[in-house]
């Protein structure tokens, strides 16, 4: 959805950046392995025993939630990313560009935050910057990296293989409801009750991955994981294929649906197969060891599924529901983002009003 001609929110679509950004990528480096890409959530560099995860990612502050609660959220984005290699999360910068309006004791209660979700991850932060800029606002307040150190032995790289089980925990758009459950508690409220609009913003805790990737590559037999933040399951899926060079069957008719995701996607018109859903744990696990990672994953409280297979690329990307099949494309843009914004628009115009 494009406004005056302006891009689209949200990522850029992968055929952009396979074009002008992944052929663009500094000097090379041979212990880089590896690279920037699309359905990959970090970088590695080859340290011999041993490799470095990378990823950086927005600091982001949905203020709404509340600055403890927002806070956790952002420790959380960035190490989800890191926790999907197989390797855990050990070290962080962080670049604070911090909005004007914001008070040095909301700075303290944020920071307090981010340093007790640190220490229950087990990381250290490293080193940063923090100052108050013009121009600068929530959500997006900086950026960050995530690092992790760990045997190379213990790397999920990834790479899924044709006869792969795909694995989804949570269901999708976890994050998509999380967030509209925060910010526009009211439009809920109107449509489905109270109780409802409480058991939607219940979903914030499950943004995060760290746990699933953690319970998933401790069995063993995972050869990919990915956290589906933009573009959803579908997109994360695709992406997944892509840089496998696998095809993929997919049943959506066999993946957990949570009640509070299905209703509030119906309430703001989005689908949730393709919005954005930080929480959700996509993985790839050999035949055999793919019951186990589900029982694994729910015997430590996490819902999941065997929701397809992986094929071979010449067999393509299909989704199958019901008695109809048709290709798997990439959503190119997250749908959530343009409707986040039209909310944002319409709530600050009531405001004013």
């Amino acid at each position: 959805m494009k406004k005056n001609n302006l891009p689209a929110l949200g990522k850029i679509h992968p055929e952009f950046f396979n074009r002008y950004i992944y052929p663009k990528l500094g000097a090379h480096d041979a212990a880089v392995i590896v690279k920037p890409q699309h359905g990959v959530d970090f970088g590695v560099v080859d340290l011999g025993a041993l490799v470095m995860v990378l990823s950086t990612d927005p600091f982001y502050i949905a203020r709404e939630l509340g600055l403890a609660r927002a806070a956790w959220f952002a420790v959380h984005i960035l190490a989800s990313d890191i926790a999907v290699s197989g390797i855990l999360p050990k070290y962080l910068s962080v670049d604070l560009n911090l909005p004007p309006e914001i008070t040095e004791k909301e700075l303290i209660l944020l920071w307090d935050a981010v340093h007790q979700e640190c220490r229950k991850l087990g990381i250290n932060v490293v080193t940063g910057h923090t100052a108050r800029y013009a121009g600068c606002n929530y959500p997006f307040v900086g950026g960050a990296t995530m690092v992790g150190i760990g045997n190379k032995n213990k790397l999920i790289k990834p790479h899924a293989q044709s006869g792969d089980q795909i694995i989804v925990s949570k269901g999708p758009a976890i994050e998509t409801t999380g967030l509209l459950a925060a910010y526009f508690p009211q439009v809920l409220e109107e449509k489905y009750g109270r109780d409802f609009r409480k058991r939607a913003q219940n979903i914030f805790y499950q943004m995060s991955t760290v746990k699933d990737s953690k319970v998933a590559a401790s069995v063993g037999g995972v050869t990919a994981m990915h956290d589906a933040t933009e573009c959803g399951v579908f997109g994360g899926l695709f992406e997944i294929a892509q840089h496998s060079q696998a095809g993929m069957r997919i049943y959506p008719d066999e993946m957990i649906l949570q009640n509070e995701v299905a209703l509030t996607c119906a309430c703001f018109g989005l689908d949730p197969y393709i919005s954005i859903s930080e929480g959700t744990l996509l993985a790839c696990a050999r035949p055999k060891f793919a019951k186990i990672v589900i029982q694994a994953l729910k015997d430590n409280g996490i819902p999941a599924s065997i929701i397809g297979e992986v094929v071979k690329k010449q067999e393509g990307m299909r989704v199958i529901k019901g008695n109809k099949s048709y290709p798997l494309k990439h959503p190119r843009v997250d749908p959530f983002w343009a409707t986040f914004e039209e909310y944002l628009l319409k709530r600050n115009e009531r405001k004013n009003t």
